[in-house]
């Protein structure tokens, strides 16, 4: 049976929060026409399947359908790569080439800020603003906000609300943090959910960096 790892992206340093995610190392072992009803069944935000360990060759898909980037899948599938298989400085999801890169635990993907989902962001007065929200604020599918806990140190209060890919709020967002980079132009520390730290900033090309820490949470077998 094919072996699922259950990773958690994004973590804070105490090792609480982080996004959930699911990882077929060897997506091989799951057919095509049955991973959209896997990554349904799993419930994650997204589930990725490895088609090529060596060539950083993935497939993402979240409950509802597959996509062509996401940030905490990267990051998490770049992390197992190095710790169960080799460490790798490229992935390769439908989007286009992912750069990678490891500094002490942290692992880094960079990507650009017109890959996946096509976030909006509201920033609002306060953190506490943020915290008090018992839902999005509006009808908007795709919704970041966000407020500033220190300007000058780029540390911001964030959460995501992503009905528009049958996420009702996201624990960690990966590509909200590159598109936020992206648009205020300069590095941040992003606290986002109920426990997740993520840090991007601006690098070459257009990119965004985005990192954080990953742990391993279970390892079990799915039933093909």
């Amino acid at each position: 049976m094919p072996r699922l790892h259950v990773l958690r992206v994004f973590c804070s340093p105490r090792g609480g929060g982080g996004n959930p995610l699911g990882v077929f190392l060897d997506g091989g072992e799951v057919a095509e026409q049955d991973r959209q009803g896997v990554a349904a069944d799993l419930g994650f935000a997204e589930t990725v399947f490895v088609d090529d360990a060596s060539d950083g060759r993935v497939a993402i898909y979240t409950p509802s359908e597959e996509v062509d980037f996401a940030g905490h899948p990267m990051i998490g599938t770049a992390w197992l790569l190095a710790r169960e298989r080799e460490p790798i400085d490229r992935l390769h999801p439908p989007a286009g080439e992912v750069p990678v890169r490891f500094e002490g635990e942290l692992t880094f993907i960079a990507g650009r800020p017109d890959w996946g989902p096509q976030w909006e962001f509201l920033e609002v007065d306060s953190p506490d603003e943020v915290e008090r929200l018992d839902g999005s604020p509006d009808d908007r599918p795709l919704l970041a906000v966000w407020a500033w806990i220190d300007e000058r140190g780029g540390v911001i209060r964030q959460r995501v609300f992503a009905r528009g890919i049958a996420i009702v709020e996201d624990e960690a967002t990966g590509s909200a943090a590159i598109r936020l980079g992206a648009r205020l132009g300069r590095s941040l520390e992003i606290h986002q959910g109920k426990g997740s730290l993520l840090t991007a900033r601006p690098v070459d090309d257009g990119m965004v960096e985005v990192g954080g820490l990953v742990e391993l949470d279970e390892l079990r077998t799915y039933p093909a």
